[in-house]
């Protein structure tokens, strides 16, 4: 066996090394920059540590703070080992079980030792403070390969019940890699790590909080305290995350619904929203907004039953993948006298619908359709419900009852990527109109379990790689991507992923290319050859759920929603009670002009009058008093603006009403 390798660098360039020879050799001989900078190493496009010898010939590239995914992975990697060290250097006998990296940050799950209490809040400075002791000392993370077996005996040694469980699951005479940090300290892990805690900044990091958890997720199994942190690659992100943690606090649409009563949730309808007054105006205006949107591109609005045939969920495939999810209901409800079972065939089961395309595909199949028929666009704005577990619901992000706008389009073949730009310039239009200029498109391709053949899914994806760039939108400045096993099983999907005013993304619009349903279903027209064929089925929806899009443009705004859709535009608001009568006058004539408008004619300051105001989100304040009436002017205080503009009543109407206009009424 030779001596040497070649090792070729991104640049195309090469060099022969003698095997054995570390990543980090190499890039301390490209230069000292380079060597202080690398990380972590990618072998033949697979990560590993920097200091893990080259064996054979490769294709390396050095992975640096500037390759920030890779880079933020690896540093969360290594915090969530430094908590396990910190914890059990602190508590001799913790446990330790697993510690991953999350989307920002990590966690480990630790048992405490029986002496103790479960960990609490109280505990995480002592934590942070042994991190960063661990951190400063620098330690090596070395990396050594142990038999099953040999492990296995040191976990149970040790007293790691649940190491030494998870290692037994293992196969038989299979190698397992472990970490030592420094001489101490030893966890079993794939990798990859960086080379010694040094790397990590010690004050990129921030103990979070701690919750319950279980053992391998199964409630039967032992209690664990799961310990959640932040992890950063510099302080400078880790503050810019606290902040934008801190501004989605105040944005919370929960607390903003309460203080503006716009809507509430309670025990008595888990996962089930409560609309009020203010935040029903809301939803009807995004409602009338987008009928006048599908209107104008020419989709046929349909309604579809709540409940329907378990046979025609069996049918549609939904009944075997997604039963668990649905509300299931006996078709006849028995008499509470009779004996035995309710009902023990499914024939004879009815579910609430969790999705409205098979109640769509049966509107479709009314009738004999032509292929001069096609496409023809269904749009329903349908409600679904499905039954998510308590723990996951979440204000009106994740919710059991929820009503989506959605859509079906059916048609020919040769018709797909015309449907599919014309939805991806709606969309664009759309997501403008609500105050969102930045936004993703993704393209989730094939799982490896789907249905359909290759060729299917070769073209499904192609027509919708296709109409995006047709669409002019498959470019940088829209975030496009494309992501390999994340379509669903039986179709490719368009994903538009919106970025709100802090800098979140929320996944909301798709358009998936569906050749599978139609056929499920037996779903067909008559094609200009006389012959059968099967429609293809576009799912598309914009907002997604109107719940969960209203909980999206609260934290967006921050409350502070746009004048056309706030539920109070205006306030006329009195600093005198002799100027009752023409703020009563003032706020009619702004009603006859469409603009939702209340009065203020209490005994209070107007300070007060103008903080509760503004508390409630209220765009305009009209502030009238005895020299706004004898002129007939008012004095307009706008949200979020210091001071205050005195004009004509007519002009401030005029303002109003423009900007209480919706976008898409608006004159170009």
């Amino acid at each position: 066996m030779s001596e040497m390798i070649r090792v070729t660098l991104p640049d195309g360039s090469a060099r022969e090394v003698a095997r054995g020879t570390t990543p980090a050799q190499i890039a301390a001989d490209i230069g000292p920059g380079l060597a202080k900078a690398a990380l972590a190493a990618k072998v033949d496009g697979e990560v590993r540590d920097i200091l893990r010898p080259l064996e054979a010939d490769t294709n390396l590239a050095l992975i640096t703070s500037r390759d920030e995914a890779e880079a933020l992975e690896l540093v969360r990697h290594d915090y969530a080992h430094i908590l396990a060290e910190a914890v059990q250097a602190l508590w001799p006998g913790t446990q330790i079980t697993f510690g991953p990296a999350t989307d920002d940050g990590f966690y480990y799950d630790v048992k405490a030792p029986e002496s103790r209490d479960p960990f609490s809040m109280d505990d995480l400075p002592a934590i942070e403070e042994r991190m960063r002791e661990i951190i400063r000392a620098d330690k090596p993370l070395r990396r050594e390969v142990w038999s099953r077996d040999a492990l296995i005996a040191k976990w149970e040694k040790d007293g790691e019940v649940f190491k030494a469980e998870w290692a037994k699951e293992l196969p038989e005479g299979e190698e397992l890699s472990v970490y030592w940090s420094g001489d101490d300290w030893l966890d079993m892990c794939r990798g990859p790590h960086l080379a010694s805690t040094g790397k990590v900044d010690p004050q990129a990091f921030k103990l979070m909080r701690v919750a319950g958890a279980y053992w391998r997720g199964d409630q039967r199994n032992a209690q664990l305290t799961r310990i959640y942190g932040t992890g950063w690659l510099n302080k400078k992100q880790l503050d810019a995350h606290l902040h934008r943690l801190e501004e989605a606090a105040k944005r919370d649409h929960r607390k903003l619904g309460r203080e503006m009563d716009l809507f509430h949730l309670q025990e008595e309808a888990h996962g089930s929203v409560f609309w009020h007054p203010h935040g029903y105006i809301v939803w009807r205006e995004l409602e009338a907004y987008m009928r006048r949107a599908i209107d104008g591109a020419g989709y046929k609005e349909v309604k579809t039953p709540q409940v329907m045939d378990a046979r025609q969920w069996e049918a549609s495939g939904h009944w075997g993948k997604y039963r668990e999810n649905m509300f299931v209901i006996p078709d006849e409800v028995p008499n509470i006298e009779d004996e035995g079972p309710l009902v023990s065939d499914a024939a004879e089961w009815m579910a609430l619908k969790p999705m409205n395309c098979p109640a769509h595909v049966l509107i479709f199949r009314q009738g004999i359709k032509s292929y001069r028929d096609l496409p023809l666009r269904i749009y329903e704005n349908g409600c679904c419900h499905r039954n998510e577990p308590h723990g996951a619901l979440h204000g009106l992000m994740r919710v059991r009852q929820f009503t989506q706008d959605d859509a079906h389009i059916f048609c020919r073949e040769d018709q797909i990527v015309e449907e599919v730009q014309a939805f991806c310039k709606l969309a664009d239009r759309i997501y403008r109109d609500m105050g969102f200029d930045g936004y993703a498109i993704k393209l989730a391709l094939r799982p490896d379990k789907r249905f359909g053949s290759d060729e299917m899914w070769d073209q499904a994806e192609a027509e919708l790689r296709d109409a995006v760039v047709r669409a002019g939108l498959a470019t940088e400045d829209y975030g496009w991507e494309e992501l390999p096993g994340e379509g669903a099983f039986y179709a490719p999907k368009l994903e538009w992923h919106l970025t709100d005013a802090i800098g979140r993304t929320w996944q909301v619009g798709t358009i998936q290319s569906d050749r599978v349903l139609p056929d499920r279903l037996d779903a067909s027209y008559v094609g200009e050859d006389g012959e059968r064929h099967r429609p293809v089925m576009l799912h598309r929806a914009i907002f997604g759920s109107y719940e969960r899009f209203i909980g999206i443009l609260i934290e967006h705004f921050a409350g502070r929603f746009p004048t056309w859709l706030a539920p109070v535009q205006a306030v006329v608001a009195t600093i005198v009670s002799d100027a009752d009568d023409y703020a009563k006058d003032a706020a009619a004539r702004l009603e006859a002009a469409g603009i939702r408008v209340e009065t203020d004619l209490r005994n209070e300051k107007i300070n007060y009058k103008v903080r509760e105001h503004s508390l409630a989100k209220v765009p305009y304040l009209l502030v009238v008093g005895k020299r706004e009436a004898d002129e007939g002017t008012v004095a307009i205080r706008t949200l979020g603006q210091e001071g205050q503009r005195i004009m004509p009543l007519a002009e401030a109407i005029a303002m109003l009403k423009g900007e209480a206009t919706p976008p898409d009424l608006r004159e170009p």
